[in-house]
């Protein structure tokens, strides 16, 4: 199938509920592979007993901001946002255009699209990069979820020129841009205007239950976006993680070697049973089959769950195993489902 089809997902990743209800028999505990988060989270560590008991210190978000902007690259902490996770970002971004036309380059993350439905822009979802010029309000996801495509620098920054001239807006959703290309990044750029990155936190350090995202805008427009999340908007324990978490560069640096070398592994894992990988980051691989419904009802059933989409039946988004006991487990389910699939053509 082409990837060009809008790819509307059935269900986001990681609910388990919903895939308990489908897989009653299931064993139990499940391997969730059907995120982007990195199954290797930053280490916790006992927070002080102020990041629950009083209220976030102005100042410490402050501090968050300029550990932040130099994580990414950023002009300077003015130029950022913080918000309780991206997702709450999305609808306030797409309103700072005037509602016209919102152009998204598909397939991705289906949110934006409803995002922009939200702030009351007509939404076309385009398979050509080129269908974005025009538009009001521009949005790709870079990496993207859930093929891994990349956009190159260039090309953006050139697109974000052409809307910056018109009064319209770029936005860029960099959430896998941690595991991304080296210099990929749009981050610094922004001031120039026209142009937003968005930033998350949760996925690369593996703490998605922290909700802590960024917007990367010029400082107009970040102070805007400010505004609007109000006061006390980052909440006290994840003021402490992020600030640890972005300012510890060489566990940063150690854990992308580690998931480039574990995403290989998944990748011999997965082409063993001739599944092919099409893309991806170094957080998920992107698959193909033409039996991938099989292959997803097959590890449903024995408590695997991976993320499939319903206008692209024989793709599937594998995230990462933890460690080696969840390797095993997901390559005896492989082997398995390749070897129904044989006695079933079997003469």
């Amino acid at each position: 199938m082409a990837l060009q089809a809008v790819s509307e997902v059935i269900e986001h990743g990681g609910n388990l509920a919903a895939a308990a209800a489908r897989f009653p028999d299931a064993p139990r505990p499940w391997l969730d592979l059907s995120t982007g988060i990195n199954p290797h989270s930053y280490p916790l560590f006992e927070l002080p007993a102020t990041a629950l008991t009083r209220l976030p210190e102005a100042a410490r978000l402050q501090q968050l901001k300029r550990v932040a902007a130099a994580a990414y690259r950023a002009p300077s902490a003015a130029n950022l946002a913080a918000a309780p996770g991206t997702q709450i970002l999305l609808p306030l971004v797409a309103g700072l255009v005037p509602p016209g036309r919102a152009a998204i380059f598909t397939p991705t993350y289906a949110e934006h699209a409803h995002a922009a439905r939200t702030a009351g822009h007509q939404v076309a979802e385009v398979a050509r990069f080129e269908d974005l010029f025009g538009a009001d309000l521009a949005i790709a996801v870079n990496p993207n979820n859930p093929d891994g495509r990349i956009v190159p620098r260039r090309q953006l920054l050139d697109l974000a020129a052409d809307l910056r001239a018109r009064g319209g807006m770029l936005v860029v959703d960099e959430a896998f841009m941690d595991v991304g290309p080296e210099g990929a990044s749009v981050a610094d750029e922004v001031e120039q205007g026209g142009l937003i990155v968005l930033r998350s936190f949760g996925k690369f350090f593996g703490l998605a239950g922290v909700r802590l995202g960024f917007a990367i805008a010029a400082q107009a427009t970040a102070a805007r976006l400010e505004a609007q999340l109000g006061p006390w908007a980052v909440a006290g324990p994840a003021l402490e993680y992020g600030l640890a978490a972005l300012a510890d560069q060489p566990w940063q640096q150690a854990m992308r070697v580690r998931l480039t070398r574990e995403a290989g592994a998944l990748d011999v894992l997965l082409r063993a049973v001739d599944i092919q990988v099409t893309g991806g980051t170094d957080l998920f691989r992107f698959a193909r089959h033409d039996d991938a419904q099989g292959l997803y009802e097959t590890l449903g059933g024995q408590g695997i769950l991976v993320r499939r989409f319903d206008a692209l039946p024989d793709r599937l988004r594998i995230g990462l195993p933890a460690g080696e006991a969840d390797i095993a487990r997901l390559a005896g389910a492989l082997a398995s489902w390749a070897q129904a699939a044989k006695v079933a053509i079997a003469p």
